[in-house]
């Protein structure tokens, strides 16, 4: 229902129903969605054409169930597992672990879809995340500084790298720049898929200084629903038209459409045969950020890319950065035939704070780039957060 980091909260908690519980039957004779907040799964493709279509999540089993908590706890870490019941309409069945180690803030999701039916079926999996965009200092306003981020699919089935499935397809929320799909949020009511394939996508409130980042596994030989292996959703008013046909706005009122995003993650189509079943994997990175964004690493974020300066047989390094483990930051020095000429221990990082690097190394004979790694607690190598060229002004040898 809500995940905290440095204090920072990040989901979406709807006020209409917070510190309430409404039985699935109560709901049930309203027709209405009970949308407490949170983060879920779901089944697609939506839609209420046929069988083969979930049509929504209206105090049905799989979004409003009774499940089932067990914990479990080790030296490694902790994880809570959920079990559900099986809905009759779609034949699914639901089940999660949820687990946070004793060394990084990375949670771990593991979700089953099983076929609960007598007959085979074909779904997809989605988990959805409802991220608050409200602004925590200002009543009634929406949060203006906050970003979505995720690669552009550089062969993409979109003709413009994503689809504007409802909603204004000028929507001046989307943008893409270098290949990067980047969706400044509003309050207009809209849903972009994307069939991104690098596995990961963002989510950065960047007036508070805190970000997702939420990783997937990408299958290209599975077909995806839609095309979409991603989806953001943004709540707000939409436009639409009244009885006499006149175009009105609807739901311009917070109260009525609260403020929050949903970042989904499609698993492929599969078929699944009595009793079978598949599981999706994500994690999730909570992480400090800038208010600006470059790019997404294995060991984090770049907010502001590597730099190295030569000048007094010394390499200045300054770079702006997000990590996603706690450990120390290492540059490695190459010389211009690619081999590794140093490596040189910089300084200790922390997922809680943003590194502000600047700091001087010793130049080495013939070095000519720099490559900059985080190496976490236990020595493992958790990978790059940039590379730079050494930047030579002086012409120095």
């Amino acid at each position: 229902m809500q995940v905290e980091f440095g204090g920072h909260p990040y989901l979406f908690v709807n006020p209409k129903y917070r510190g309430q519980y409404i039985p699935p039957a109560e709901a049930a004779k309203t027709d209405r969605w009970v949308n407490y907040g949170g983060d879920k799964l779901w089944p697609m493709p939506e839609g209420s054409g046929d069988a083969e279509h979930w049509s929504g999540p209206y105090s049905d089993p799989l979004d409003d169930g009774q499940y089932t908590a067990t914990t479990a706890a080790s030296d490694a870490g902790c994880s809570v597992h959920l079990e559900g019941p099986a809905d009759p309409i779609t034949g699914l069945r639901y089940s999660r672990d949820i687990g946070i180690g004793n060394h990084s803030p990375e949670i771990s999701f593991h979700a089953v879809m099983q076929n609960a039916s007598d007959h085979a079926i074909r779904w997809s999996v989605q988990s959805v995340s409802q991220y608050d965009t409200a602004d925590p200092h200002r009543p009634g306003d929406y949060n203006h500084n906050f970003w979505a981020y995720a690669p552009v699919n550089p062969n993409s089935a979109y003709p413009d790298g994503y689809r504007v499935r409802s909603g204004l397809a000028d929507d001046p929320s989307f943008q893409v720049v270098d290949g990067r799909f980047n969706l400044h949020w509003l309050y207009l009511e809209n849903e972009v898929w994307l069939d991104s394939d690098a596995g990961w996508l963002g989510v950065m409130d960047q007036a508070a200084k805190y970000g997702m980042v939420e990783r997937f596994r990408f299958d290209a030989s599975k077909p995806y629903p839609g095309q979409a292996s991603l989806i953001f959703y943004k709540n707000g008013a939409a436009l639409e038209l009244d009885k006499q046909e006149m175009p009105v706005l609807r739901s311009a009122n917070p109260h009525d459409a609260p403020y929050y995003m949903e970042a989904e993650i499609n698993s492929p189509m599969i078929r699944l045969e009595p009793g079978g079943s598949y599981a999706m994997d994500t994690h999730w990175f909570p992480v400090r950020t800038s208010g600006e964004f470059r790019e997404v690493t294995e060991a984090g974020i770049i907010c502001r890319s590597l730099v190295a300066t030569l000048g007094s047989g010394e390499i200045q390094l300054s770079g702006r950065f997000g990590v996603f483990f706690p450990g120390t930051l290492t540059a490695h020095v190459f010389d211009d035939h690619g081999g590794e000429a140093a490596v040189v221990e910089l300084e200790r990082a922390d997922p809680l704070r943003l590194v502000e690097l600047n700091q001087k190394i010793k130049a080495s004979k013939g070095a000519t780039r720099i490559s900059l790694h985080l190496s976490d607690d236990q020595g493992v190598d958790r990978g790059s957060l940039g590379e730079a060229r050494i930047v030579n002004p002086g012409g120095e040898s």
